[in-house]
């Protein structure tokens, strides 16, 4: 699945019933963080047997709507692409995620801030985009968005080391309509760069329960500096 191959309706159709099973909507939401895990793992996950998750692993493999990854005996679930991730949630997600408890979609913490497959997403995510293309940061092209010069001198003042982030003038990002903000977050590998680089400033730390990412202190008073403020 991808944006040079539009889907007809029986793509469609097909996608949906792949995605109406709570079963494998709940296998979905869990690697939605980007991870690649075992089935026995997933199958704990969607509350099913190994049986059952084995048949489900399959049908979504066919679907193109996850990957396997190998190594040696062992085999490895994840999601096929960024494009599936972000049709997911756009899309499919805010329709079945209700199907999946362990990871309740109304979850404060959740929709302030989490990972859209491995970028910023909620409110937070929104917030950066929208500040950052308000400042003259980020720069919306037709293929794409670039991050300009003015931000990555802007990171830089704000603690970022300089090599890694001219680095991020030479990727590109995508514009990524939030499910739960209706409005649009930066994904795409300008995306995930700038998320993990949060992550490694401790600006931002992963939930151990949920794809929720918690601002630290010192996180949210950099962002602010930076323009991107939230609700708390």
């Amino acid at each position: 699945m991808n944006d040079a191959s539009p889907l007809n309706r029986y793509q469609l159709a097909g996608l949906g019933a792949l995605l109406a099973e709570p079963a494998r909507a709940a296998i979905l939401l869990a690697l939605m963080d980007g991870s690649m895990r075992p089935a026995g793992e997933l199958a704990e996950i969607a509350g099913v047997s190994a049986a059952t998750a084995s048949a489900h692993l399959k049908r979504l493999l066919e679907g193109g709507l996850l990957g396997l990854h190998e190594q040696g005996r062992h085999r490895y679930y994840r999601l096929a692409n960024d494009d599936v991730a972000a049709w997911l949630e756009a899309m499919a997600l805010p329709h079945v995620a209700l199907a999946a408890p362990k990871s309740a979609p109304r979850d404060a913490a959740l929709c302030r801030a989490r990972t859209c497959y491995r970028h910023l997403a909620g409110q937070m995510g929104v917030a950066l985009c929208e500040a950052w293309l308000q400042r003259g940061w980020l720069q919306a092209e037709s293929d794409g968005m670039l991050l300009l010069p003015a931000a990555a001198e802007a990171l830089v003042c704000a603690g970022w080391q300089e090599a890694p982030t001219q680095h991020l003038l030479r990727l590109r990002g995508r514009a990524c309509l939030d499910w739960t903000e209706r409005r649009l977050h930066l994904g795409g590998p300008l995306g995930v760069a700038i998320t993990s680089a949060m992550l490694d400033a401790g600006w931002l730390r992963r939930a151990q329960r949920n794809r929720a990412l918690l601002p630290t202190p010192d996180g949210l008073r950099r962002l602010a500096e930076l323009g991107v403020r939230i609700d708390h």
